[in-house]
C-alpha cells in the first residue's frame, strides 16, 4: 500500500468500501432477498386494498373479454363447393329412400287389409262367344269404325305402323299398344255384339283374319296383329259388298228366320 496525495490508501486500485468479506456478501444477499419478499408482500396488500374489480383477495379476476382472449373461438371450416353439393345430394337421397320405405309399408298394409288390389299384366278380355254370328252385314263407312290396334307379334312397332295405315283409310284409331293372343291368324278381329258391322268392315281389309266376339257393350273393335301379318288389302280392291263375319274356329249358328239364305 502507498499513500495517495489526498491522504487515502491505495489497495492496488480498489477502495476499502468496495472490498467486502465473504460474510458481508452473504449478509448483503440475505438482505436483498428479505427486501424482495417485503416488496412482494406490500404489493399483495395493495392489491387486496385496491378497488379494481380485476383483483379479488389479491388474485386477478378473468372476465368475458379475458376468456375470449385466452380461448379464441375456432373459425368454422370452409368447405369446397363440390363437398357441399355431395352432402346435399346424400341428404336428399336419404330422404327419398326413407319416403319410399314409408310408402311401401303403407301400401303393404293396405293390400293386406284388402283396401287396395294390385293387378299386373294386361286386363283379361271377357270370355269369347263360342258361336259365330250368322247375320248378313252391310259394309259401313270407314269413318264410322272405331278401332284399337294391338301388336301381338315379335316385330316392334307393328301396331304403330298398322294404325297409321288405318288412319289414312279414314278409320278412327283409339288405343295403340301391345297385347297377346292365342290365335295364329294374321289379324284377330274382336268386338261385342254391337260391333259386328265394324268388325266385318275390318275383316274385309285384311286377308285370312279371324273374328272373335267378347262381351263388350260398345261398337269398338280390336285389331290384333300377329307374326303372320303381312299387309292390308289395297284400298281399291277391298270388297264392300254385304256378307258375314269369318270365324273359322267358332261353331256356325243358324241364320235368323228373316235372313235370306246365302247362295
Amino acid at each position: 500500500m502507498t499513500d495517495t496525495p489526498d491522504g487515502g490508501r491505495d489497495h492496488g486500485g480498489r477502495d476499502d468500501d468496495v472490498l467486502l468479506t465473504a460474510g458481508q456478501q452473504r449478509r448483503a444477499a440475505r438482505e436483498a432477498r428479505r427486501q424482495a419478499k417485503d416488496a412482494a408482500y406490500e404489493e399483495r396488500l395493495a392489491r387486496k386494498k385496491s378497488k379494481d374489480v380485476q383483483f379479488w383477495h389479491g388474485r386477478q379476476v378473468i372476465d368475458a373479454q379475458g376468456l375470449a382472449e385466452a380461448f379464441p373461438e375456432q373459425e368454422s371450416p370452409e368447405y369446397e363447393p363440390s363437398m357441399v353439393r355431395r352432402r346435399i345430394t346424400h341428404a336428399v337421397t336419404l330422404v327419398l329412400l326413407l319416403a319410399l320405405v314409408v310408402a311401401g309399408v303403407v301400401l303393404a298394409g293396405m293390400v293386406q287389409r284388402g283396401e287396395l288390389e294390385i293387378k299386373f299384366g294386361f286386363p283379361k278380355a271377357a270370355a269369347p262367344v263360342v258361336s259365330c254370328p250368322a247375320e248378313t252385314l252391310d259394309y259401313p263407312a270407314n269413318k264410322k269404325v272405331a278401332v284399337n290396334v294391338y301388336n301381338a307379334g315379335s316385330l316392334e312397332g307393328m301396331a304403330t305402323k298398322v294404325a297409321a295405315e288405318l288412319k289414312k283409310r279414314g278409320y278412327v284409331v283409339k288405343a295403340v299398344a301391345n297385347r297377346t293372343t292365342e290365335y295364329s291368324a294374321p289379324v284377330v278381329v274382336v268386338s261385342g255384339a254391337a260391333g259386328h258391322a265394324s268388325a266385318f268392315n275390318l275383316q274385309r281389309n285384311v286377308a285370312g283374319s279371324e273374328y272373335v266376339q267378347d262381351g263388350r257393350k260398345d261398337a269398338s273393335v280390336d285389331f290384333i296383329v300377329t307374326n303372320t301379318y303381312t299387309t292390308l288389302v289395297e284400298a281399291p280392291k277391298v270388297d264392300q259388298t254385304p256378307g258375314r263375319l269369318s270365324c273359322p274356329r267358332l261353331q256356325p249358328t243358324t241364320a235368323p228366320p228373316s235372313a235370306k239364305p246365302t247362295p
